[in-house]
């Protein structure tokens, strides 16, 4: 009997481990897409900024269909600040 609880108790921590890592991997994913999404934006608003970019027509046929990019781009200058900072909070404490 005590083989039997032994082994649900093993896997049962398995199970919160894995839910776990599948919580972290979503969260990873979306941190991954916003980044994407910034670099993206950057790259075709780059004039504002002094990057080299695409020609004018292009971005302003873009423009319409980056609003969330614009607005993750606009978020990220509000903390540029400090972008350790923020590459370290989505690490998990040692």
């Amino acid at each position: 009997m005590q083989k039997k609880n032994l082994t649900n108790k093993i896997a049962a921590l398995l199970r919160s481990i894995e839910r776990g890592h599948q919580m972290r991997a979503a969260e990873m994913h979306e941190w991954e897409e916003k980044e994407l999404r910034n670099i993206f934006a950057i790259m075709v608003a780059g004039p504002s900024a002094g990057v080299p970019a695409p020609p004018v027509h292009i971005t302003l046929e873009l423009l319409p269909e980056m609003e969330k990019d614009v607005t993750i781009m606009m978020n990220r200058i509000q903390t540029a600040h400090d972008p350790l900072g923020e590459l370290f909070s989505t690490l998990d404490p040692v």
